[in-house]
């Protein structure tokens, strides 16, 4: 329909959610509810879509401004356009090349009619004119479908109608309002009126079919008719479905049409109707991506949000939950019990089992997992490998580069063709700071080294395993730091002979290597140590004046080490 604007009723709390969120911020397959009907209008208007907010209107606000591509979180981040009498107007980001989005503020909640008439303020100030037909929707109808409402504007113009509404049949219509007929003999009963719950008779209580709350009205008779309605009922507020009544006195068209799946179009207004929502949007998003070229090996237990988005012939094991502005590549296989939130995957990426990756990227050909956890900023470039338990945070694996085991990468850019070994740790935080390391390219880093920030590895070098680099490294070299090691021969046959209640000859040849046992007490075998210098010690290697304790394997070299001081002077 041309010259069609939308307007969404989106001020309510929803006291029936017991929440400290107001209802329609609450996410539907990680979508916040308001945001369905919004898109639903863009699709479908080209004289833009004006919100209405009331409860918590600075958090739907920065939920609007967020989908429309601002500054995610931000309020406001749209010129505005007016305040006067709690209303305000924001109008389209400039750079935005879709409809605009006017916010219009009702900061006294006095009925819909009155949340309508806020609205026409903001259009009238944005625009100067109203649109010729509104599409009225209530921002918490997440599965109200296209082509639903399609159905209801091709029935307004076809009438040639001034008001269209959309209802459903219930079994039990407490609390919804009721729409009344004229009973006639020919053709079909005519709209006369609707009247909410609170004010309905006895007889009129009896009738089953209820009101929606989604409209198609002429926008000229709208904006006029909003000037006469009256708070004359039981909760004295405005109410918008008086303007059918209106329309009936002046003798205009009303229509109507009768949804044919009555949870379409009903609204969320409890916790239960949220499961309900959630669960129907979420198989309309499978079936989806299956129509769309996507294999889902069990879809009932794989979770996809609304603003995913995925490319043909990825395969989905089950148990895989895909959140927020995920986007999966062609080709791709994400095995079961993975979560991707907010990341980007490219092309044949390979994600193993049991995986969280959060606002990262996959570039194509990668491979990661199982049980790894990529972190806020992870880049993981072309063809390289992440391996099992390696978590990575806001760091970056050049091309190729592989980190396969137990690794920790923090604050780290990594160049080409770098291997990773196992353990290995970016210590990039002094308890105040994160600080950067950066390993260049076709470097060689061996099991469990750690590199402590900020430092830098030069190309082609070689980190020898169990170093610790508190120093940049040159190119093509080799860094190693460790203490010389010593074998003790026959060392370990001697431990064991004193552990079982020592033999003389051991004993006596334990006091031959600079130790005396001073004690052996029972089968689990206690000692105290005197060197040949005479420096007592314990098991523990430290000169000490508590009780013996059981035999340490490090003792031998330290009584080596007092023999050496002994011929050097040393102390």
């Amino acid at each position: 329909m041309k010259n069609l604007g939308a307007i969404i009723m989106a001020a309510g709390l929803g006291k029936r959610m017991r929440s400290k969120l107001g209802k329609v911020l609450h996410p539907v397959a990680g979508r916040p509810m308001v945001l369905y009907a919004v898109e639903l209008a863009e699709r479908l208007t080209d004289e833009g879509v004006a919100v209405v907010v009331g409860h918590q209107a600075d958090q739907v606000k920065a939920v609007l401004d967020s989908y429309r591509g601002g500054k995610p979180g931000s309020v406001g981040s749209r010129p505005v356009i007016g305040r006067e009498k709690g209303m305000t107007a924001h109008v389209k980001n400039p750079a935005s090349k879709s409809s605009s989005i006017l916010i219009a503020e009702q900061t006294q909640q006095l009925g819909t009619g009155h949340a309508v008439v806020q609205a026409r303020h903001a259009i009238l100030r944005a625009r100067g004119r109203a649109a010729g037909t509104y599409l009225i929707l209530n921002g918490d109808t997440p599965l109200l479908t296209e082509a639903t409402v399609q159905q209801l504007l091709t029935i307004h113009a076809d009438e040639k109608a001034a008001v269209t509404i959309l209802t459903a049949m219930l079994d039990d219509p407490a609390g919804y309002g009721r729409v009344i007929r004229a009973h006639t003999l020919e053709g079909p009963r005519h709209v006369l009126k609707i009247v909410e719950d609170r004010d309905a008779t006895v007889s009129e209580s009896a009738v089953k079919e209820i009101n929606v709350g989604t409209y198609v009205i002429d926008g000229a008779f709208l904006f006029e008719a909003l000037d006469h309605l009256q708070p004359k009922n039981a909760q004295q507020e405005y109410y918008l479905t008086d303007v059918v009544k209106l329309a009936v006195d002046r003798g205009l068209g009303v229509s109507a049409m009768v949804v044919a799946e009555a949870d379409e179009g009903l609204g969320v207004n409890s916790r239960r109707q949220l499961a309900i929502a959630e669960r129907v949007v979420r198989e309309r998003i499978r079936v989806h991506w299956m129509q769309e070229g996507v294999t889902l090996h069990d879809p009932t237990t794989t979770w996809i949000d609304a603003d995913v988005r995925i490319e043909q012939d990825t395969v989905l094991y089950p148990h895989v939950t895909l959140e927020g502005r995920t986007s999966l590549g062609q080709d791709c296989v994400i095995r079961s019990h993975t979560r991707l939130t907010n990341t980007t995957v490219g092309d044949r990426v390979v994600i193993q089992d049991s995986c969280v990756i959060t606002d990262a990227k996959l570039e194509d050909s990668a491979s990661v997992g199982p049980f790894a956890h990529l972190r806020p900023g992870s880049i993981v470039r072309r063809k390289a490998k992440v391996g099992n338990f390696v978590e990575m945070k806001k760091a970056e694996l050049g091309e190729g580069a592989k980190a396969n085991h137990l690794s920790y990468l923090g604050d780290a850019r990594i160049g080409k063709d770098v291997n990773i070994g196992a353990g290995t740790i970016t210590c990039n935080y002094d308890g105040y700071h994160k600080f950067e390391t950066v390993i260049e390219d076709e470097v060689f880093i061996g099991s469990d080294t750690q590199l402590v920030a900020p430092v830098k590895v030069g190309r082609g070098s070689v980190i020898a395993a169990g170093t610790t680099i508190t120093q940049d490294v040159p190119p093509n070299s080799l860094a190693i730091s460790r203490t010389v090691q010593v074998n003790r021969v026959g060392w370990a046959s001697k431990r064991r002979a004193w552990l079982a209640g020592g033999e003389p000859g051991d004993r006596q040849a334990a006091s031959g290597k600079g130790l005396e046992i001073k004690h052996v007490r029972g089968s689990r075998s206690e000692v105290e140590l005197r060197t040949t210098n005479g420096e007592r010690r314990t098991s523990d290697s430290r000169p000490s004046k508590i009780s013996p304790r059981p035999l340490a394997p490090r003792l031998l070299p330290l009584a080596s080490k007092t023999k050496r001081r002994k011929k050097t002077g040393g102390k």
